[in-house]
């Protein structure tokens, strides 16, 4: 199976989860129906699980079986079994899940592009946005399970029908959109897999001075490669060409240029392709392609953080002699 199919497939179990959520919640409050008050918890405890594992592909964490993240969906199912015999507090254990899956994904889409070292380099910190929205949702979804217990607790349930269709509406679409938005980030398979070893002891605990090292080894790659050209190109493919492992490659780029990895290569790919707009007639489009971009938006984003003008507006500058080569402008610009 390839990487990008390896992506889908928490995706797909994740929207079929919530598809199949909406349709019994509606049925549970139209029918009463045993089966789908049985169903209704079962259900809603396969969504918190599925949306982290939707994400873990992209930050190194979907490494060996995840069977183990479903157990407290097992649970919810044999405590769900046991109605009406016995009253388990199912709202409470799911507010818990929902809580601490949203508070976990929260947390690593907050922290940085970096961390999602196998997302896109150029959709990294749109994916880290929407990893960071589904974890913000969950955390809503939990509060609304806390919500519902109480309101069983201290007022019989009265109450319920309207938060559980409320809250559906509210949350399930834009976790939706937020598991597409990281679909679209998972990168196509690599025609030839490199077996790098970014593992390499030798590169482990590297104290700040290795800096300078690590940081000569990428612009090496980069230039005799020109890797940035790749638009599937992520932090763990361009460790395993170094050797080097994704963390220090990141710290290294971080304390020398002040920017994340994402950044740093967009900024040899704007370099590129001031070159080729002011060396050729090519439309600017078949440039922002060919330099490693796949939407127009983001290359004249980052072009213009870069160059402090449109890719248009560069080109007749520089033909028009204003600018006096591509070296005159920084390469990688400070952040403001």
């Amino acid at each position: 199976m390839t990487q990008r199919e390896s992506g889908y497939r928490p995706a797909i179990v994740f929207l079929s989860a919530c598809i199949t959520l909406l349709v019994v919640v509606g049925l549970r409050w139209s029918y009463e129906a045993p089966v789908f008050r049985f169903l209704q918890p079962v259900t809603a405890a396969f969504l918190p699980p599925a949306a982290w594992l939707c994400f873990s592909g992209l930050n190194g964490l979907a490494k060996g079986p995840a069977w183990h993240h479903f157990v407290p969906t097992g649970i919810v199912f044999v405590l769900s079994a046991l109605w009406p015999w016995v009253y388990p507090p199912i709202d409470a254990l799911l507010a818990a899940l929902f809580l601490g899956y949203g508070a976990t994904l929260m947390r690593r889409g907050l922290a940085g592009a970096d961390l999602l070292t196998g997302a896109r380099l150029s959709d990294a910190p749109q994916s880290g946005r929407a990893a960071a929205c589904a974890g913000g949702l969950l955390l809503f979804s939990g509060m609304v399970d806390l919500a519902i217990a109480m309101d069983f607790g201290l007022g019989g349930g009265g109450h319920v029908r309207g938060i559980v269709s409320a809250a559906n509406l509210l949350v399930l679409p834009p976790i939706a959109w937020a598991v597409i938005v990281m679909v679209r980030c998972v990168p196509q398979p690599e025609s030839a897999p490199v077996a790098g070893n970014s593992e390499d002891p030798a590169w482990q605990g590297l104290p700040a001075p290795a800096d300078n090292q690590v940081m000569a080894e990428v612009d090496r790659i980069l230039a005799e490669r020109r890797l940035y050209r790749d638009p599937d190109l992520t932090l763990d493919r361009l460790s395993r060409r170094l050797g080097i492992p994704a963390r220090q490659v990141s710290r290294a780029i971080n304390r020398k240029l002040g920017q994340n990895v994402s950044q740093a290569i967009n900024g040899w790919r704007i370099r590129d392709a001031m070159e080729l707009l002011v060396e050729t007639d090519r439309p600017v489009t078949e440039i922002m392609f060919d330099c490693g971009f796949q939407t127009k938006s983001n290359f004249n984003r980052e072009f213009r953080r870069v160059a402090g003008t449109s890719p248009s507006g560069w080109r007749r500058q520089a033909r028009s002699g204003t600018i006096a080569s591509v070296s005159a402008v920084e390469a990688f610009p400070p952040e403001s």
